[in-house]
């Protein structure tokens, strides 16, 4: 260092020479302090020993450049991730699950609208089963999705405590706001989906039974939108005299559930 500073025969000490060396130093000091700014702190574990050691420092440089990239693309496919899904599905609002028959005047705020009520158009009530013995309101509502609707094509669901609870009842948007259905299909789908209430029960009424506390909920609704609407009992159908279709299918116990309209009626 002293060769490097000092030519040879110079004499020293000498006042230009001090000034070489105090600027040979801030030299290494702008270019020591220099390196630790670029990492953000003055953490002593990374002093070098000496102004060598800086030759790792393009290694650390490319560990945090590549972190970052990495960070940066995570939260970028996240966002890509969500908007790539489209708007979530219109759903409703969801009642507690009965234990009992609680009768037709429990259901009457049930059947309060946002909407004015359309009680001229409203002139059938229609029942289905889901055809599977698990569902929820969502996973209704995206199957209906996958085939072009905008949300849930029933005005109530009832539940079998498979993704609902146990005659959990599920008022649909379509309800509240009092918008045609989507749940009936063939030549005179138009008219059914615009004049009948429909229902659909959770289950596969091919495969079994429905709960006791389904069809209490279901005998409870349908009663009051009887009521509400002035619906007589012939009007009250299954998807299957309509469509011909096995829903809500051979177990849905249909003689029983008229019995027990007539006797609340």
């Amino acid at each position: 260092m002293f060769r490097r500073i000092c030519p040879p025969g110079a004499k020293w000490p000498d006042l230009s020479h001090f000034r070489k060396i105090t600027k040979f130093f801030r030299q290494q000091r702008r270019y020591f302090l220099g390196d630790l700014h670029w990492w953000g702190t003055l953490n002593v574990s990374m002093i070098p020993t000496s102004r060598f050691d800086f030759a790792s420092r393009p290694h650390r440089r490319a560990v945090t450049v590549w972190a970052s990239f990495v960070a940066t693309m995570t939260v970028l496919g996240g966002v890509l991730l969500v908007t790539d899904q489209g708007p979530l599905p219109r759903l409703g609002s969801s009642q507690p699950a009965l234990g009992v028959n609680l009768g037709s005047r429990a259901i009457g705020s049930v059947l309060d609208t946002a909407a004015p009520l359309k009680q001229d158009q409203w002139l059938e009530i229609v029942i289905h089963d889901s055809g599977s013995q698990h569902g929820s309101v969502e996973s209704l509502a995206r199957q209906a999705q996958s085939l072009g609707l905008k949300g849930l094509g029933y005005h109530f669901v009832i539940g079998n405590g498979n993704g609902m609870g146990d005659g959990e009842l599920h008022v649909g948007y379509r309800w509240n706001e009092q918008l045609p259905g989507a749940h009936i299909g063939g030549a005179d789908g138009a008219w059914h989906n615009v004049h009948s209430v429909a229902i659909c029960l959770v289950g596969n009424g091919e495969a079994s039974e429905f709960s006791d506390r389904q069809m209490a909920r279901l005998v409870d609704l349908v009663r009051g939108l009887q009521e509400r609407l002035n619906i007589d009992l012939d009007h009250v159908l299954l998807n299957s005299a309509i469509t011909g279709q096995s829903s809500p299918g051979r177990y849905f116990p249909e003689q029983r559930f008229r019995d027990q309209l007539r006797l609340n009626g």
